[in-house]
């Protein structure tokens, strides 16, 4: 718990800020689907022959992952806020209005009866009777929505939407634990928070709901439009990262100091970096030089001019006791060596992510292209040797590279575990032997795991891609029992990336012009 506090106490205005924006994204879409909700409840109970369709179709909405329903919205949202409000009012949708129409049918036939023979119409029976006798019903569903909706935020920072989500995939993609509790515990009490807030409501009868729920969609919404990243009155320089940058030893608050660099960091999953700068919800990106997009989009990548990025040369890593089990995968991962430069990749890479091509496709056309043609695969659950990736392109293609040479040269079977999240996470998997192989890159071996230090004066503990390959080789056998087999040819440097649309930033080339521009 002590390193929890003191995490709290190192990131306060920004968790006070995240839970803020959590809070709204809840709050705008709980209430824009209780104020739709009821009076389509109420309705449907008027139109039972619709009631079945309704109920069904919200039913199959429920059904669907939430990832994968942000992914559908985001072609006719954007990115940012509208995607995972949108998504949350879909959520919400379903149990608002079941409820709304379970409770509502509930009220006893022989009360609904008294009441018309009292000569009230059918709008005073649902008024004055059924309402009143369906509300606990009703709040049920709508306290059931809230649960749902607070947990369901905190994909919204996959989408640049911010939140509590923020710190979650932060500490996913780094394994550390402190970050995730920092913001799923915020999140959890804000679940009961509300649901204490939604039974204090409930024990008030004859309360104006529908109004303030309106009255609360409308002020959250206009909250979100100021605030969130892509809000149309931000005005700061906005540039997309992945979560994982903002913590890295390497990462965000490093490159800001050596340059000096005045922007927002807006954080995105890889995948939706790039769409974000075609959008314009970002002014820039820091993403991966080898990237695809970077020439589908026709992007322009600034010059590291004060050489803040060491060496990321991609390698095999490997457990040093699947090497002694299995010497034989020596020579298998090796045919890969020096094999690949950074057009080659490049090129490989787009094919995957703008393209669309399967990834066993383009491994398998590259190994026959370059006289290593991959035999059959003897692939399943029961596996002699495990190979992951970290989850994005390049890291899928190498990993079916790995296990296409591992099948054509040794007779040992193999499982692929790809997509495993972050750095950390891939390389505590490979400690405890989840894993025996999976693709890394010198710089990130040298910084995000060893820790080596960071300059700051342009004096690095290592600039030569040679010297940085002997010097995480020595220290993982010394330290992991972990082994850097020779070097794939090619480097995937972080880089900051701009738009070459003839913009405001037409004439920057480097890092350092952007900081000055932006400084004008």
């Amino acid at each position: 718990m002590s390193a929890l506090s003191s995490f709290i106490r190192g990131h306060g205005r920004e968790l006070v800020a995240q839970l803020s924006q959590h809070l709204v994204l809840t709050v705008a879409a709980l209430a824009l689907a209780a104020a739709l909700g009821l009076p389509l409840g109420l309705w449907l109970t008027r139109n039972r022959r619709l009631a079945t369709a309704v109920l069904g179709g919200a039913g199959v909405i429920q059904t669907i992952p939430s990832l994968a329903l942000l992914g559908f919205l985001i072609p006719f949202t954007g990115i940012g806020a509208a995607p995972a409000i949108l998504a949350l009012f879909l959520y919400a949708l379903l149990p608002i209005v079941r409820n709304t129409i379970v409770g509502v049918e509930s009220t006893p036939s022989a009360v609904k009866e008294a009441a018309a023979g009292m000569g009230m119409t059918d709008l005073q029976v649902l008024g004055r009777v059924e309402l009143p006798l369906a509300a606990p019903v009703i709040f049920a569903g709508i306290r059931t929505a809230t649960v749902v909706a607070v947990g369901v935020a905190t994909l919204a920072a996959l989408v640049g939407g911010g939140g509590l989500g923020v710190y979650i995939f932060r500490g996913i993609s780094l394994a550390n634990t402190t970050m995730i509790l920092a913001g799923a515990i915020p999140a959890a009490g804000l679940s009961l928070l509300l649901d204490a807030i939604l039974g204090r409501i409930e024990r008030r009868p004859g309360a104006p709901l529908v109004p303030v729920l309106l009255l609360a969609a409308l002020l959250s919404l206009a909250f979100v439009g100021r605030r969130t990243a892509f809000g149309p009155s931000e005005g700061r320089f906005r540039i997309g990262v992945q979560p994982e940058f903002v913590e890295r030893p390497d990462g965000y608050a490093g490159l800001s100091a050596r340059y000096g660099l005045r922007a927002r960091p807006v954080e995105l999953d890889h995948g939706l970096v790039y769409l974000a700068l075609v959008e314009h919800r970002v002014d820039a990106v820091i993403g991966y030089s080898t990237d695809g997009e970077i020439a589908a989009f026709g992007l322009r990548v600034l010059a590291d001019d004060r050489h803040y990025f060491p060496p990321y040369f991609a390698a095999p890593l490997v457990r040093s006791a699947t090497l002694r089990a299995h010497p034989e995968l020596r020579r298998a991962l090796s045919q890969l060596s020096f094999r690949l430069d950074e057009k080659t990749m490049a090129r490989l890479n787009a094919r995957v992510e703008h393209e669309a091509e399967a990834v066993a496709r383009v491994a398998e056309e590259f190994l026959r292209a370059a006289g290593l043609p991959p035999g059959p695969h003897r692939r399943g659950p029961s596996a002699d040797v495990v190979v992951g990736s970290k989850p994005f392109a390049e890291q899928y293609l190498l990993a079916e590279m790995f296990a296409d040479l591992i099948e054509t040269y040794t007779g040992l079977s193999v499982r692929l575990e790809t997509g495993l999240g972050g750095t950390k996470i891939c390389f505590e998997a490979l400690a405890k032997g989840a894993i025996d192989v999976y693709p890394e890159y010198t710089g990130t071996g040298l910084y995000a795991i060893l820790g080596a230090a960071l300059d700051h004066d342009g004096t690095a503990p290592a600039r030569d891609a040679q010297a940085v390959y002997d010097h995480v080789k020595r220290e993982f056998a010394r330290r992991f029992d972990m082994e850097w087999l020779p070097p794939l040819g090619f480097a995937n440097t972080y880089a900051v990336i701009v738009r070459n649309d003839g913009g405001e930033l037409s004439r920057v080339r480097t890092a350092s012009e952007l900081s000055a521009a932006l400084a004008e």
